[in-house]
């Protein structure tokens, strides 16, 4: 890992959300090629998914925002999915597949992705496009969407990739952005969060509360209990995504 600059970025900085896109396919590519076909059936961290259910999700994922690229170079409204129950077929029938097949779709697919972002011009980077939940997002979002899908279950696939894998810039970019998709959930508690090796502190939930509950750790152990990946004594949290 280089050295940290604890720096977070913007979530549209395509100077930095490109590279850590790559790296992050790469992370993931590596933890899949060191399972067995039999390791690829059993559970990932995730309730109720395989980890053939994780590589299948990241495989359409990947089809999913190669939709919004498509979107964004021709103006052609191209969602990402036609409904959730789109999105769950594609998972469970993706996870059935063989093995061999299923890594082969999750190296293609990441790769047309890649390409089909590399195609977008400064004028369709600025396009208005869809999220799956409906947000308009501009097309530069769509890397970013792309770096939480491959670090975060990179991770989840449980073959040896931690938090502590992640460039440190890139916790401070997911805290940035996980804290504040959390504030607005209800029922978000009041929490202080501030990581030991940092010198920023990040805030959750409504500023008008009550006392502050203080969670002191390394960042990486912050961002696994916000992301809903550890638990830890204090008040529990909303679901993030």
């Amino acid at each position: 890992m280089t050295a940290p600059d604890m720096t977070a970025h913007d979530r549209h900085d395509l100077a930095a959300t490109l590279p850590w896109m790559r790296q992050g396919t790469a992370v993931l590519l590596a933890a899949a090629g060191r399972l067995t076909d039999d390791e690829l059936r059993a559970p990932s961290t995730l309730p109720d998914w395989t980890r053939a259910h994780l590589l299948g999700h990241v495989a359409r994922n990947a089809e999913a925002l190669t939709r919004l690229a498509t979107w964004a170079r021709t103006g052609v409204p191209t969602p990402m999915y036609a409904d959730r129950e789109q999105r769950a077929r594609e998972i469970e029938s993706s996870s059935a597949l063989p093995p061999t097949h299923l890594r082969q779709e999750l190296k293609s697919t990441a790769a047309a992705l890649d390409e089909n972002l590399s195609a977008l011009d400064e004028a369709a980077w600025q396009a208005r496009v869809r999220s799956a939940l409906g947000r308009g997002i501009p097309a530069a979002e769509i890397p970013w969407m792309r770096v939480r899908e491959v670090w975060l279950h990179a991770v989840d696939l449980a073959a040896g990739t931690t938090f502590a894998d992640l460039p440190a810039d890139l916790v401070d970019t997911l805290l940035d952005d996980v804290t504040g998709t959390l504030s607005t959930r209800p029922g978000c508690p009041p929490v202080r969060l501030a990581p030991t090796d940092r010198e920023t502190t990040w805030h959750l939930g409504p500023t008008t509360a009550g006392a502050l509950t203080v969670v002191k750790a390394p960042a990486v152990e912050i961002l696994a209990w916000v992301t809903g990946r550890a638990t830890r004594p204090e008040p529990p949290l909303p679901p993030w995504l």
